[in-house]
């Protein structure tokens, strides 16, 4: 079950359009759908998890917590919406585009890709525009 949670005044538009959408990521993917939970907040919020998790004292767009089993897919994704409309404006994208492309990062870090070194990134990268497109 895909959820989603806020702790922001935000909200999606058409959370039943996302939740198909990275649905149909996971199988694609060959995985399983577990429990995975949105939770869209602010900087603060997700700095204090930065610092008091994972001991960064950086601002973050996302911070997944995967709990996984296998391929079956479990896990938090916090996500940032000032992070995410400040990296709009920077990448000159849309809102809707960086929002995609941030839940489905997430996503795909539970389905076994990394994004550390710089081929892993670019696989990532290359995952990420292939959904998005799917996604339009």
């Amino acid at each position: 079950m895909i959820s989603f949670n806020y702790e922001t005044d935000f909200e999606l538009a058409n959370p039943s359009d996302f939740r198909k959408w990275i649905s149909s990521v996971i199988l694609e993917e060959e995985c399983k759908i577990g429990e995975i939970n949105y939770i869209f907040c602010d900087d603060t919020y997700l700095h204090n998890l930065n610092v008091n998790f994972l001991d960064h004292d950086t601002l973050t767009d996302i911070i997944s917590f995967d709990y996984s089993v296998g391929k079956e897919l479990h896990g938090d994704i916090y996500i940032s919406i000032e992070r995410v409309k400040d990296n709009a404006t920077d990448f000159k994208r849309s809102f809707h585009n960086e929002l995609s492309r941030v839940m489905v990062h997430g996503v795909l870090h539970y389905c076994g890709y990394k994004d550390k070194a710089k081929t892993d990134a670019e696989l990532m990268r290359s995952k990420e525009d292939y959904y998005l497109v799917k996604r339009s």
